[in-house]
């Protein structure tokens, strides 16, 4: 089974105003898909190594009776209107990266928003919990990131390598 999701969307907007939302706490909550982040508290993030805080309620995916919980977002890639990337520190550290990658194209970007598991422990991957959620829930999350940021907009065009460009 693969260990990483990657999923692609054109978004009309700047990879400077989608990498704003992506570096603001409450800009997480605001489009997330998943439905478990609930609240953000701290600073917008602007380097490796900042964090800031997501109060959760896992009852949204209807899997593991968690409650309320809080997790630390810990960034570990930071690229200003490239790339970013974090991972989550609490009550268990396990390693798994969510993170976003920019790249311009006429009329916007490309977005690719990924979730890697790969550096999970053996033993986690044994107990069948990764991946925590599914690449449609990444998928929409885009949907929710463009609507954010370029509310009825269509999505520019994207460059294919074999031809013309696709919608």
């Amino acid at each position: 089974m693969a260990e990483r999701f990657e999923v692609q969307r054109a978004v009309a907007a700047s990879a400077g105003e989608i990498f704003a939302v992506l570096s603001d706490p409450r800009g997480h909550v605001a489009i997330d898909s998943s439905g478990m982040l609930m609240e953000a508290s701290g600073d917008m993030v602007a380097k490796v190594g900042d964090t800031f805080v997501v109060h959760m309620d896992r009852e949204a995916l209807n899997d593991y009776p968690l409650g309320l919980y809080d997790v630390t977002v810990e960034i570990v890639t930071f690229e200003p209107d490239q790339e970013i990337a974090w991972t989550i520190r609490g009550q268990l550290n396990l390693g798994h990266v969510y993170g976003y990658r920019l790249e311009p194209v006429e009329g916007g970007t490309l977005v690719t928003s990924y979730y890697d598991w790969s550096a999970v422990e053996q033993s986690w991957k044994d107990a069948a919990i990764f991946p925590v959620i599914p690449e449609s829930a990444l998928r929409a999350t885009l949907g929710i990131l463009a609507r954010t940021v370029a509310p009825g907009q269509p999505r520019p065009a994207i460059p294919t390598p074999d031809g013309p460009a696709a919608g």
